[in-house]
């Protein structure tokens, strides 16, 4: 499956017109994330598609995932000869660059008419989500600042965070710390309690997570003052979509 980059941020707000190499109406956009047995993150996820439906009148969305939760990938692009597939997660790995390719391959996905996106993070407009989030938990100017996230055992991934991590930095002018609910190092828990140990007076950590689940409680119970919640279906979560789609449309191309 062909990939794109991650759209322009000043195309994140615009409702830009269908590519002309696509034929007709606007392709339908597959929203694909990886699962969990948790209705609350499932419903992050229906949310932010919601959300996604409501910004791009007309174009039909569609949720999928990788792992644990029906529908699968199969079973959301069933009926459909095209669409712009998003990978609605905060860093490439696995997932992303192996299983849903394979996922689509083995579906029957035509490479022309099924255009995959870059995943949905890192970018500075979930990064802006992810601090509204910590703001609203309480975070106060002077906190030591950890971005916290899931993990993965793939480099390739862990460098994603560690750039969102400093995307989290620029913004707000000072360090930033990284650490991991589980696989990677170092960990959340143990993170927080060595800069504890180091001095910090107020740890604020900002979750790097879309939804609810096993791993925002090992962050919430990281020993920190202050944790902000998933990212969820943030307005800027859905603008970060919206950029992804219109990316995806600009590649687009009709079988012949």
């Amino acid at each position: 499956m062909r990939a794109v980059p991650p759209g322009d941020l000043s195309v994140a707000m615009q409702a830009s017109s269908p590519s002309e190499e696509w034929s007709g109406a606007r392709p339908p956009l597959v929203l694909v994330a990886h699962g969990s047995r948790s209705d609350a993150a499932d419903a992050v996820v229906q949310e932010i598609a919601a959300g996604a439906r409501a910004a791009l009148p007309g174009t039909e969305v569609r949720v999928g995932y990788v792992d644990v939760r029906r529908p699968a990938v199969a079973d959301a692009i069933r009926g459909l000869d095209g669409a712009v597939v998003l990978p609605a997660f905060l860093a490439s790995g696995y997932h992303v660059r192996t299983d849903l390719p394979a996922q689509l391959a083995e579906a029957g996905a035509d490479p022309a008419r099924f255009v995959v996106t870059a995943a949905l993070g890192p970018d500075p407009l979930l990064v802006r989500a992810a601090l509204a989030r910590v703001a609203d938990a309480g975070h106060r100017v002077g906190d030591t600042v950890v971005l916290a996230a899931a993990g993965s055992s793939d480099a390739a991934a862990l460098a994603e965070v560690r750039a969102a991590g400093k995307m989290l930095a620029d913004a707000l002018g000072r360090g930033v710390r990284v650490g991991f609910a589980a696989t990677a190092a170092p960990r959340i828990d143990a993170l927080v309690d060595g800069l504890r140990r180091a001095g910090s007076e107020r740890i604020s950590v900002v979750s790097w997570l879309l939804a609810p689940g096993v791993f925002h409680t090992r962050i919430r119970n990281s020993g920190a003052d202050v944790v902000g919640d998933p990212l969820g279906a943030h307005p800027d979560v859905v603008a970060a979509v919206v950029s992804r789609y219109h990316a995806g449309v600009e590649t687009g191309t009709v079988a012949a």
